[in-house]
């Protein structure tokens, strides 16, 4: 799946799709919807989104060849889906404080949860590859 492989792509799927993923939470946290009280959460969002996109991008451009790089990148595709797991509470605690409707939840969510799936199968294709014969 990463950018190197068999088929030419302008970019890793994934690393769109975490792309779009912060744009969408950067566009949905806006003060119209978080009062000032709740800025706290707005930057958690933020902040993680952000976080996944850069481990995705880093974990995307280490040598595989490298065993301490091929560490380093299941490290940080674990983390991406980490920080997925967290995105997703705070996307839920947004909407128990009525900053966002349960529409609004479940879209947001899915931006997490493709994000999510993806980098999951990533890892887990990776590993398979990678496993010691």
């Amino acid at each position: 799946m990463e950018q190197g492989a068999s088929k030419p792509q302008a970019e890793f799927l994934i690393i769109t799709k975490a792309k779009d993923l912060v744009k969408h939470t950067f566009l949905m946290t806006s003060e119209k919807r978080y009062p000032k009280k709740y800025r706290p959460l707005t930057e958690r969002l933020h902040d993680r989104t952000l976080e996944i996109f850069e481990c995705i991008q880093e974990a995307n451009e280490l040598e595989l060849s490298d065993p301490r790089e091929l560490a380093e990148r299941q490290r940080l595709q674990k983390r991406a889906l980490t920080l997925c797991k967290t995105v997703l509470f705070l996307i839920e605690l947004s909407h128990e404080r009525g900053c966002i409707s349960v529409e609004s939840c479940k879209h947001w969510s899915k931006y997490v949860l493709d994000v999510k799936y993806m980098t999951a199968k990533w890892k887990k294709q990776e590993k398979e590859r990678h496993k010691p014969r």
